[in-house]
């Protein structure tokens, strides 16, 4: 038979791998619907949880086992009714546990669990108090992006800001995802739970530099990628770029944009590496489309014709919010106009089905082309 130690160290090596049925096989019968539970349970509020066996302590059938346990409450399960927040727990513990003829038959488990509470930032109260911070998740949720909509086969969109109308595009990766643009640093909780439930984040490629699309990717410990002409902005610690001209915009949102723009950004980027025209990420092809921004780059899936292009065209007045047909981007943040409509031209010209930018809503419908070269000719 094997030692106690040799088991105890099997069924966590089965838990940090998020194996429920191999842990439950390290019990003797009785204990398969408490382990599924627990554990179950464990997972769904932290689906990026770490379990570190740190020394063991056996004595005859006793075996003495010291863990650490690190995670981060993304959900989408709740944990004792509390709602996912994003908080982050690092915290010791101990499990005890008796051992007979190679399997567990008993144990005790050992855990502060309002210190768990108190990191996570969540108060063991009165009855109300959860429902008072779940409403405070959802408020957050609401304006930085909660859950990704599936838009097409393995891409998802994850909305944010105020009021929801930056878009991040989720795809499916070998086993992971691709980040197409990241928002605003707002919304950098809501891209972090996403990848951790599709398997991590293989890597972030952004459409453009642009504060409010660079934003939510510093701290996603993931790998960014942009194109050369836009590697120098990524990693400017500014939010500006040296051809903007705020003057252009009408005279209340002039103050009004500095704020905003510095308040989007999540500072300086280190750069992996830089895609071109014609590169393959993900099944889709790079399309360079410069104009809104030197380096302004789209995915185009020729298979369904969906396209992501990022700031290539607007469908909202960028000074009110307010939604619009699609139309060129504003002139104040746009390197140059006139190439910024070839751009758009070009796109008509592959045919998609649906092209969805950087903010609000897409280009769809029966009549995709003729509505990009109206965009295009559109005025602004």
């Amino acid at each position: 038979m094997a030692s106690s130690s040799v088991i105890a160290k099997r069924y966590f090596e089965a838990l940090s791998a998020h194996d429920i049925e191999a842990a439950v096989a390290c019990w003797a019968d009785g204990a398969a619907d408490q382990i599924s539970v627990r554990f179950g349970e464990l997972f769904a509020a932290f689906p990026d949880l770490g379990i570190e066996l740190l020394d063991t302590t056996t004595q005859r059938e006793r075996c003495a086992v010291r863990w650490r346990l690190t995670g981060t409450f993304l959900g989408p399960g709740r944990l004792e009714g509390f709602a996912p927040n994003g908080g982050e727990v690092a915290i010791g513990g101990c499990d005890v546990l008796v051992i007979r003829e190679d399997l567990i038959v008993a144990g005790d488990f050992y855990m502060d669990g309002a210190e768990v509470i108190q990191q996570l930032g969540l108060i063991p109260a009165p009855r109300g108090v959860s429902a008072l911070a779940n409403t405070r998740t959802w408020a957050r949720n609401a304006l930085y992006g909660a859950e990704p909509e599936a838009i097409a086969a393995g891409v998802w969109l994850l909305r944010g800001g105020v009021p929801r109308r930056m878009n991040v595009y989720l795809i499916e990766d070998e086993g992971g995802l691709t980040v197409f643009d990241s928002g605003s640093a707002q919304m950098r909780g809501a891209i972090r739970a996403a990848g951790a439930r599709f398997g991590g984040i293989r890597r972030i490629v952004l459409g453009h530099a642009d504060g409010d699309h660079r934003g939510g990717a510093a701290g996603l410990d993931a790998p960014v990628y942009c194109h050369a002409l836009e590697r120098s902005a990524a990693q400017s610690p500014s939010p500006y770029r040296d051809y903007w001209n705020l003057t252009l915009l009408s005279v209340w949102a002039r103050p009004v944009y500095p704020g905003l723009l510095a308040h989007w950004d999540g500072g300086a980027l280190e750069i992996a590496g830089t895609v071109q025209e014609d590169d393959e990420i993900a099944g889709f092809r790079v399309l360079h489309l410069p104009g809104h921004a030197p380096g302004l780059i789209a995915l185009y899936r020729e298979e369904d014709g969906l396209a992501l292009v990022s700031d290539l065209f607007y469908t909202l007045n960028p000074e009110t919010g307010i939604g619009n047909a699609a139309h060129v981007p504003h002139p104040a943040f746009n390197l140059d106009t006139n190439q910024a409509r070839e751009s758009i031209r070009r796109l008509a010209a592959l045919h998609p089905k649906v092209a969805w930018p950087g903010h609000a809503k897409p280009v769809a419908g029966d009549d995709v082309e003729l509505q990009l070269q109206r965009a295009a000719s559109a005025a602004v």
